[in-house]
């Protein structure tokens, strides 16, 4: 099985206070997004993807375009609309694979590990959870957070969802994944975060 990938790069990132678009934020001398879109394109189970852009990440919009990416402009009304809207545009009526421009950790292989689970677990969707503890231990912070079996987790943004379903009201039939792996652990909300992040990535990320 191979799906389709969207990475969300719209947002305003306004927890970071920068005069810079968080998708274009250094991290080890790259750009944020230059790290997924390396991850991306080494998943052997992504068959495309598109960067989702919005009017509150111009600059963004126009690096992805020089590097010749396939880019999805949505309205940037918040990353669940930004989500359906892209879905919609690029018609992918099918099993999509979301990741936020901020986890400068994740992998290929960590992806196509997600990709076999919803693939095995047959639900219409599959979101990737991260323990709040977890994070809360290593100072990093707690954003977006979702329960999951009773359970507060942090939100890491990796999902699959059946964008055939993506219109259809009530809650969408969803697995999920509870994980400490540091692909999605590193997810960049702050300066700290990203200070934090710097020194916990692998060194076999950084050569």
């Amino acid at each position: 099985m191979r799906v389709p990938a969207l990475i969300m790069a719209g947002g305003k990132g306004k927890r970071m206070k920068l005069p810079i678009e968080k998708p274009l934020l250094l991290f080890l001398n790259r750009s944020l997004i230059e790290w997924v879109v390396e991850a991306v394109k080494s998943a052997k189970k992504i068959s495309e993807f598109y960067i989702v852009t919005s009017r509150n990440a111009p600059e963004t919009e126009k690096k992805c375009l020089k590097d010749g990416l396939k880019v999805i402009r949505t309205d940037g009304k918040g990353y669940h609309d930004d989500l359906k809207q892209a879905i919609l545009k690029a018609k992918l009526q099918c099993p999509v694979l979301t990741i936020p421009a901020d986890l400068p950790a994740v992998t290929g292989k960590f992806l196509d590990k997600v990709v076999t689970a919803y693939e095995n677990w047959g639900k219409d969707a599959l979101a990737v959870f991260v323990p709040i503890k977890t994070r809360e231990r290593l100072e990093l912070s707690v954003s977006s957070t979702d329960y999951h079996k009773g359970e507060l987790y942090a939100v890491s943004g990796v999902n699959i969802i059946n964008g055939a379903k993506i219109q259809e009201e009530g809650k969408i039939d969803t697995s999920a994944i509870v994980t400490e792996e540091i692909e999605v652990l590193l997810n960049i909300n702050t300066l700290k975060d990203l200070a934090i992040a710097e020194k916990m990535l692998p060194e076999s990320k950084k050569n």
